[in-house]
């Protein structure tokens, strides 16, 4: 098995340009559709509400820029929760951004036309910066399912905007933002393991942990 360690080393050493090269290949230039933001449809028919990881420092980055509480920004990635009837319940290791209740990105808007916008885009965190590409480590993640195409390291997910010429300026910028993900991906991966200790939470209790220990749903600290 291959050690987070080593695919961090991997990760660092990341060469900006071939990344750029491998998204030009690709091609990309964001419709502003809003898919990558808004709830996706199972195939039951049934919305399932967005989940875009968001790390730690990102959220007091989007606290800091709109005056949010922690709430307002990241909830508890629901995967590995459990749905009881005062809500879900359990351990989860990732936060993501919060939802309106519609399950769409809180920082979605939507003009009369149908375009998409984000509201908090300078400070939105690198997952979105990067959608919808990924790197192909161990310990990065892959956002909405599996890749759709693949140059070198470099995978490209669906989306509408594919396909499509992209300026070498702005190829190199979503691949220095691509190569920072997957640097801070597996930094934060590292550090849950080593900072994690079972918090055994009680009935209808959240627990989320990430790469600074335990915190509760309000980013609080667990008390031990």
């Amino acid at each position: 098995m291959v050690s987070l360690e080593s695919e961090l080393d991997r990760a660092r050493e990341l060469d900006v340009a071939e990344l750029a090269d491998a998204i030009e290949s690709i091609g990309f230039e964001c419709t502003r559709c809003g898919a990558c933001c808004k709830a996706a449809e199972t195939d039951a028919g049934e919305d399932e509400e967005h989940t875009a990881t968001v790390f730690p420092d990102e959220v007091r980055a989007l606290e800091e820029q709109g005056e949010y509480d922690w709430r307002d920004v990241a909830r508890p990635m629901p995967y590995g929760l459990t749905d009881v009837p005062e809500g879900p319940e359990g351990e989860t290791f990732e936060w993501a951004l919060q939802t309106t209740g519609c399950g769409d990105c809180t920082f979605y808007a939507e003009a009369d036309d149908g375009t998409g916008a984000c509201t908090a885009h300078d400070d939105r965190p690198l997952i979105c910066r990067t959608y919808p590409f990924s790197v192909a480590l161990e310990g990065s993640s892959q956002p909405m399912g599996e890749a759709v195409d693949r140059v070198g390291q470099v995978r490209a997910h669906e989306c509408e905007g594919l396909g499509r010429d992209i300026d070498r300026e702005d190829a190199e910028e979503l691949a220095a933002a691509l190569k920072r993900r997957s640097v801070r991906e597996l930094e934060e991966a590292i550090g849950v393991r080593e900072n994690y200790e079972p918090a055994d939470p009680g009935p209808g209790e959240v627990v989320v942990h990430d790469s600074e220990g335990a915190k509760r749903p309000d980013g609080d600290p667990v008390e031990r």
